[in-house]
């Protein structure tokens, strides 16, 4: 143990440390850098998890990536198919990165009740499906199953079916338009198997999941014709560089596409996010660095007689300095362990209990989400830390102009 670290521990552990004038304000900033570690890590937390949650819901209804006939018609009526007899399909090895790929068809329709009626958007998928994220929003039922023979099982969404009052087990007409001279439309029945509440509005409003085989039998494709292909990427923070070798690897006459691009509004949105954690970090480290300040700044003007004396019997300025620190960095790690118990606390609290709710119509969500992340508690407890006493060695330049004799006499 040396000398700077003793006296430190003695400076804390003598009788009139906690009656001291500076007893408040240590008490403030202890307070002060609980309280703001506290808010770093639920801003982190949820910020993150806000970012993830919806980045999985836009990817659970169009895929990372999108493979499509080269065109500028985005009708989902009007879609040219393509052979799903592909070099990349089923298993995509043109490039590095991809996990997963699907063959899917879209075809727009109306679901018609006795005295009422919806649009939406049928997404025909088949054994090849990724259910993983519909497993999480699946509300009633269970999943439809299109490995065998063709059915008529959907997925619908609990938002239609609370509006036109159907339930798992009902039979449900849907009418499809018939391009051609005619345009007479054509109807289908299918049976709910499962109602799926992803909470993200746009994509509630709008999908049913149905067979793909009914999109080619009503669109009077072969059996390898298809809509579009779907990817999952194994890292969503590479899905540019992947979109872009997909792109120039794949056919000419095929397009691909990203959701970030196809979805660019709600990414940039996302991306402020990144913007706003920064800056509530870069507040509530000023705010405790600026309370920390402060309380060495009494600490160094109570204990001026002491600073007089350590340097009359030869200790250099630096060390006198280190005593200081050290002192300051025992105050910090308490105000961390106080911003660690109510930080994790609330988190746990709203993960488990879910407390915070939120408007879907405009957060996408039904409640707060929350990640966790040990790297990111680590690193906030470790950086405020350290940029605290990074702050703190200026002030404590003021022991070296303190003179040992009027130090001694000092009252």
């Amino acid at each position: 143990m040396n000398f700077e670290y003793f006296v430190a521990r003695r400076i804390v552990a003598s009788k009139d440390y906690k009656s001291s004038i500076s007893a408040p304000i240590i008490k403030i900033a202890i307070t002060a850098i609980a309280l703001g570690l506290a808010i770093m890590m639920v801003s982190v937390a949820t910020g993150v998890g806000l970012q993830k949650k919806i980045r999985e819901k836009v990817s659970a209804f169009n895929g990372d990536i999108l493979i499509s006939y080269y065109d500028t018609n985005y009708s989902n009526d009007s879609q040219a198919p393509i052979s799903k007899n592909q070099t990349f399909y089923p298993n995509f090895d043109l490039t590095d990165g991809v996990d997963h790929i699907q063959a899917i068809a879209l075809k727009g329709g109306v679901i018609r009740t006795e005295t009422d009626f919806e649009g939406v958007v049928v997404k025909g998928v088949g054994s090849d499906y990724k259910w993983d994220f519909f497993e999480e929003y699946l509300k009633e039922g269970r999943l439809p199953d299109y490995s065998g023979s063709l059915n008529d099982e959907i997925l619908l969404s609990q938002y239609h079916a609370d509006r036109l009052g159907f339930k798992v087990g009902d039979r449900v007409n849907a009418f499809f338009l018939q391009e051609g001279k005619t345009q007479r439309a054509r109807s289908r029945g299918f049976t709910i198997v499962g109602t799926y509440s992803s909470g993200f509005q746009q994509f509630d409003e709008q999908f049913m999941l149905a067979d793909i085989r009914h999109i080619q039998r009503l669109n009077n494709w072969e059996e390898d014709q298809i809509g579009a292909f779907e990817l999952f990427v194994n890292d969503f923070d590479d899905i540019q560089q992947i979109g872009n070798r997909v792109y120039e690897e794949i056919p000419s006459h095929l397009d691909s596409q990203t959701i970030r691009d196809k979805y660019f509004t709600i990414f940039e949105w996302l991306d402020l996010f990144d913007f706003n954690i920064v800056l509530i970090i870069s507040i509530m480290i000023l705010i405790a660095g600026i309370n920390m300040i402060t309380a060495l700044l009494v600490l160094i003007l109570e204990r001026t007689q002491m600073i007089g004396i350590l340097k009359a019997i030869g200790s250099p300025d630096w060390s006198v300095r280190k005593v200081f620190l050290y002192n300051a960095g025992y105050i910090i790690c308490v105000g961390l362990f106080w911003g660690n118990l109510i930080g994790i606390g609330l988190l746990l609290i709203q993960k488990y209990g879910k407390v915070i709710k939120l408007k879907p119509e405009t957060y996408y969500v039904t409640e707060a989400p929350i990640y966790f992340d040990g790297f990111h508690i680590l690193f906030l407890n470790l950086g405020t830390l350290l940029l605290c006493l990074l702050m703190l060695l200026v002030p404590s330049h003021f022991i070296t102009k303190i003179s040992p004799v009027k130090a001694i006499r000092f009252e």
